[in-house]
């Protein structure tokens, strides 16, 4: 395995009784990259991060984590830092008590302070869990994953819950790390946040991975469509394509060369390209697309 990775996995499997929950799956996370683990619901994402983080066994397969096995939490433990969906935090202490109380299991320092600070949790030091809304329970999570300033960043579904304020400021601090060279690994349901910081993108559905590369490379497994609507009379348009409730659907892989031939054909033939829509294929577009193959 790769002395340059900072999470290796090669073919892991997850059951859960007759379940098998994730198949096989290979991937490998360079340091210092922003990862991302996408896919639809049970795709099996958790499953797989939970043995990376050491908090789950596999069936079979192999993962190395910074060159050790996630097993080995006295060497990992205190070079990585974890967002799960499910933090378990108690009830009884209060938030810095409990950002303290991770610093501490970890053997990682920090001024918790300070990291309440960039959580935006500083005014709530003193406040018991039981008493922190959901969106401050996401945070008091971050708060414990970043204290330190981790080798590896593991965030699953880091947002969720969280206002857009509360996000910017997480992102903030993510970016922090990242120029520092931390490595992360993010899954979540916001595409977007995928599509702007992500290196590379895993898609995941039932269990392993059905494509894997850069948002570029990704997006252009697929064509970009043109659509439009011609008025009566007007004559067929230069390049075939589908006929949807009365609208034109042009599926294309050279999107800017078809639409300066149908803007030009267009304007030679006098006619009108009604509610012209044309764009290029968006990650959302690949993630649905998952689903079918």
């Amino acid at each position: 395995m790769s002395t340059a990775a900072a999470i290796e996995v090669e073919k892991l499997n997850v059951r859960y009784g007759d379940f098998h929950a994730v198949k096989d799956l290979s991937f490998q996370v360079r340091r210092g990259e922003f990862y991302a683990l996408l896919g639809t619901n049970g795709a099996g994402k958790t499953s797989a991060l939970e043995v990376v983080a050491g908090h789950r066994p596999a069936a079979s397969g192999t993962v190395r984590v910074l060159g050790r096995s996630p097993q080995d939490r006295g060497a990992v433990r205190p070079r990585m830092g974890i967002m799960l969906q499910e933090s378990g935090f108690s009830p009884d202490l209060t938030v810095k008590e409990s950002v303290r109380l991770i610093g501490t299991l970890t053997r990682r320092h920090d001024d918790a302070d300070r990291v309440l600070g960039v959580a935006g949790l500083s005014r709530r030091a003193g406040t018991k869990v039981s008493q922190l809304s959901g969106g401050e329970k996401r945070r008091l999570d971050f708060a414990t994953a970043v204290y330190g300033g981790p080798e590896l960043l593991i965030l699953d579904e880091p947002t969720t819950g969280l206002d857009v304020q509360s996000r910017d400021a997480l992102w903030t601090a993510v970016d922090r790390l990242r120029d520092e060279g931390s490595t992360i690994v993010l899954t979540t349901h916001y595409l977007e946040e995928a599509q702007q910081r992500a290196d590379r993108i895993g898609l995941m559905h039932q269990g392993t991975f059905h494509r894997e590369g850069t948002v570029v490379e990704l997006t252009q497994t697929l064509p970009s469509v043109i659509s439009f609507a011609l008025p009566a009379g007007a004559p067929e348009p230069p390049m075939a394509g589908a006929r949807v409730d009365g609208a034109f659907r042009i599926e294309t892989f050279s999107l800017q060369e078809d639409l300066y031939r149908l803007l030009g054909w267009a304007h030679d033939a006098g006619t009108d390209l009604r509610e012209l829509q044309a764009g290029p294929t968006r990650l959302d577009d690949v993630f649905r697309a998952i689903t079918g193959d």
